[in-house]
């Protein structure tokens, strides 16, 4: 049985555009068919970045997926992996790409080293936006407030999103 899973794509180093559709293409071939949605992708300030850490671009997929939660896990991080993201010594230093899990159905995970839904998925806006652009009524597991209405009330101290490619 497969459920619908979300997942942020972001990239601040090297060909940022090149790098989100080839995660893309890879978690479209792992994806047990249906429909991939894709959000816009928007160019983003860093959060809680290095300073003099380069702009993001940032948007979210949602594909359909067969296997468990920590199968999904392996499978974001060789992404990460094979498209040549490299282990920071610095927390939240650049990076050539990010695949964050950010919902996996109804499921809702803590502790270890995985959490569903995001535990920070709220409060960002270069993932709350995108999200609400294909899923604006999702309501995530243990919540009780659609994603569009999280983002309407949001209280960031992050810039507006500037939207690089409404197609991609």
């Amino acid at each position: 049985m497969s459920v619908r899973v979300g997942i942020a794509l972001g990239s601040n180093l090297g060909n940022r555009l090149k790098h989100l559709q080839e995660a893309r293409e890879m978690l479209r071939r792992i994806s047990s068919g249906g429909d991939l949605l894709q959000a816009p992708i928007y160019q983003t300030e860093p959060v809680n970045c290095p300073p003099d850490s380069p702009d993001f671009y940032n948007t979210v997929v949602e594909i359909d997926y067969s296997g468990s939660p920590h199968d999904l896990l392996d499978a974001t991080q060789a992404i990460e992996f094979h498209l040549g993201r490299q282990a920071a010594a610095e927390r939240n230093a650049p990076r050539i790409i990010d695949v964050d899990i950010l919902y996996f159905g109804a499921e809702q995970l803590s502790g270890g080293i995985l959490e569903i839904p995001h535990p920070r998925l709220l409060s960002r806006r270069f993932v709350l936006q995108p999200l609400a652009d294909i899923r604006p009524d999702l309501i995530l597991p243990g919540d009780d407030a659609p994603v569009s209405e999280h983002l309407h009330h949001l209280d960031s101290t992050e810039l507006p999103l500037v939207m690089v490619q409404a197609v991609w």
